[in-house]
């Protein structure tokens, strides 16, 4: 028996943006793996690449997350 069930057909208002395939799609078209969302509209999802850029920017340079010394660096 199955876990998790895989869902073919997506819900209404339901937005992904496929990396395999770099564009924007209603419902889980992709698997899982492929894809980042969902997201509540088009333009979101429009937008997942420079979203997931300007996180992983603000986490690469928030100071909570780099104790000194974790690379090498004096403490």
């Amino acid at each position: 028996m199955a876990l998790f069930k895989k869902r073919t057909v997506g819900r209404p208002g339901e937005w992904f943006y496929c990396l395999e395939h770099q564009k924007v799609e209603e419902g889980p078209d992709c698997p899982g793996k492929d894809r980042m969302g969902p997201y509540g509209s088009r333009e979101e999802a429009q937008q997942a690449m420079q979203t997931a850029a300007d996180r992983n920017l603000e986490w690469e340079t928030d100071p909570r997350w780099h104790d000194k010394g974790s690379r090498g660096e004096d403490a």
